[in-house]
């Protein structure tokens, strides 16, 4: 994955040998949250961005980079240790798992370089670290501190384009709402607009601040001395770009200015004030940066350096991922090559706009979901609100939006068969654990960590699992004599995809396994026996409803059953609506906090209690 060319190899040790830098450069990143490339230097005319367009005209923007997650925090997973989270167990939001002794996180291997480390201040990684990470990560951290003559690497964030700030009422915004372009699958709206405009009035108010940093950076005399780059974590902080692997969720604009005395680190197709249509990765920042600093980047990372002198050969394909937002669970993997955007549900039974608390307190959620349910609403609008195609298709250049799925197009199958393959390539070469239920991630792995066990074929059968996966997921009828006879698999995660399977297949699907939903009642499996208990409570007869509802009640304690399996159980009730009534008054006393889980995702559960005591 990460080697040149024999002709590439022969032009890399030339450009390199030929100006080899005096010294290690310092960098700096500059982040904002939830910010996609809505950037005047990328070509969008309704922003204001005069720093950041500044910066790219002295160094050089990149229009095709994916942050692989279209949330903050399996992001900057991705981004700390140059490893997709599928294959860490660090997919899924607010999650939190050990790594193995030998992957250390980018700062740490700076810094065993020499490098002083400062991080200010958002950490949010889903994988617990093996040692001390920065020299210093916190709202004090700064490049000052750092020794007499040592290089620096130092991230200052910018939280101010956050999704919690772009929805404040009342507001007056500064870009005009009568202005802004409203993409095609929101409706337009007035409140949509607000949120918008104020969505593009934080990324002004960001692009100050970079320009604080910057000039703070020259003041010291330190411009010719440091490499800069910018970027969002993910796309816009808007719903249906976050949370969302689509490239409007993914898609973000990075920019790269290196110094003239560090220009031999920056590679042959490096010209300031262009922009590269290279594809980039957010795995590939971790050993770009390592690059720069002149540290060979490990093997295990995923990730490929696009600058430095370990720059290895551009990706032919990005990839990205959904997992569990926040009190929700879901499995969406998706793949570009630049043009084409290609979507895998592996759950096309949970609507798009599945009910998440803090996506619902952006007044275009819920005006966009109070028009859907008044029936004002037309495709694509309505698309967000209904359940997912198992797979997707879009052409970028026709539909930047997204929105016209070519998935059933005759003269699109030979794109989308190339696609499925990639995407089945991916997972098996990342070795995918996000395909197991969230709980199996940890159980499974217990004695080592995710990584490890993922690796092990003996406890991850990955080719066995996937194959049910996708044959639940795909949703044909015939599948269903198949997903019968793996209901019956030795492997627990085979069994949990067969009776999703079932469950995904309504009505039919149910009543053709009764047998042996019945029997995964007492399943060895928590995750197991909860979908064959939904699916039972929502399709099958009226005399399976009451095994079914107190199968849900015994797995929804977190003390007694985890956290994780928990989640899986109140939103099943959740979903269930009002047949899981006699069920509601005993959820207020039920034990919400694990206390062998992590406290990152303890208030999950609440928040469906919450919702679920709302119904009430």
């Amino acid at each position: 994955m990460k080697h040149l060319t024999c002709l590439a190899c022969l032009l890399l040790c030339a450009w390199v040998s030929a100006a080899e830098p005096a010294a290690r450069p310092n960098i700096l990143w500059l982040t904002c949250e939830d910010t996609g490339p809505e950037l005047g230097c990328l070509g969008n005319t309704y922003t204001t961005t005069p720093h950041l367009d500044a910066l790219a005209q002295r160094g050089m923007a990149y229009r095709k980079v994916w942050s692989c997650a279209p949330v903050c925090a399996p992001a900057r997973t991705t981004i700390i240790t140059g490893v997709y989270p599928t294959g860490t167990g660090g997919e899924h939001m607010r999650s939190l798992s050990p790594v193995p002794g030998f992957l250390k996180f980018y700062p740490q291997l700076l810094r065993a370089a020499g490098y002083y480390c400062a991080n200010n201040n958002k950490e949010d990684y889903n994988l617990k670290p093996n040692g001390p990470v920065w020299d210093d990560s916190s709202l004090r951290a700064h490049y000052k501190n750092r020794g007499a003559g040592q290089p620096f690497f130092a991230i200052f964030n910018n939280t101010g384009t956050h999704e919690s700030q772009i929805r404040k009422r009342p507001y007056v915004p500064k870009h005009d709402p009568a202005k802004v372009r409203v993409p095609a699958y929101h409706p337009d709206h007035p409140e949509v607009r607000l949120d918008w405009a104020q969505y593009y009035d934080r990324i002004t108010e960001m692009d100050v601040r970079c320009g604080e940093h910057l000039r703070e950076l020259e003041a010291a005399g330190l411009v010719d001395e440091t490499i800069v780059f910018f970027y969002g974590d993910h796309g816009s902080g808007m719903p249906r770009s976050k949370r969302w692997p689509y490239n409007s969720g993914l898609g973000v604009g990075l920019i790269v200015y290196v110094p003239p005395k560090y220009r031999a680190l920056a590679g042959p197709d490096y010209q300031p004030g262009t922009v590269s249509g290279r594809l980039v990765s957010f795995a590939d920042l971790a050993p770009t940066v390592l690059s720069l600093a002149g540290v060979k980047p490990p093997e295990w990372m995923d990730g490929r350096a696009f600058l430095g002198p370990f720059m290895a050969s551009p990706h032919e394909y990005l990839h990205g991922f959904r997992g569990r937002m926040d009190e929700r669970a879901d499995l969406v993997r998706s793949v570009t090559d630049g043009r084409f955007v290609y979507i895998r549900n592996y759950m096309p039974h949970k609507i798009y706009g599945q009910y998440i608390d803090f996506m619902f307190q952006t007044p275009t959620t819920r005006i966009w979901r109070q028009l859907y349910d008044e029936g004002k609403l037309k495709p694509p609008q309505t698309f967000f609100w209904e359940p997912k195609p198992p797979e997707e298709l879009y052409d970028l250049q026709a539909d930047p939006d997204e929105v016209n799925n070519l998935a059933s197009s005759a003269d699109r199958q030979p794109v989308l068969e190339r696609f499925r393959q990639v995407q089945r390539a991916w997972a098996l070469q990342v070795r995918d654990v996000g395909l197991l239920p969230e709980g199996e991630i940890h159980s499974r792995s217990q004695g080592s960590t995710p990584y490890e066990m993922g690796h092990d074929p003996a406890r991850f059968p990955l080719e066995k699992i996937l194959a049910a996966a996708e044959l639940a997921s795909g949703l044909k009828p015939e599948a269903l004599p198949e997903l019968r006879r793996l209901l019956a698999h030795s492997d627990s995660a085979v069994r949990y995809w067969a009776a999703l399977g079932c469950q995904m297949r309504g009505a039919a699907g149910v009543d053709g396994a009764l047998a042996e939903l019945r029997a995964a009642l007492k399943d060895t499996s928590p995750h197991v026996r909860i979908v064959a208990a939904q699916a039972l409570a929502q399709h099958g007869p009226e005399a399976d409803l009451n095994p079914a509802l107190e199968v849900l009640a015994k797995t929804a304690s977190a003390k007694a059953n985890g956290v994780y399996v928990s989640l899986q159980a109140l939103a099943a009730i959740d979903d269930l609506g009002p047949k899981a009534r006699r069920l509601w008054p005993a959820l207020k006393d039920v034990p919400l906090r694990d206390p062998q889980g992590p406290a990152r995702a303890g208030g999950y559960a609440s928040r469906l209690v919450e919702r679920i005591s709302a119904r009430q």
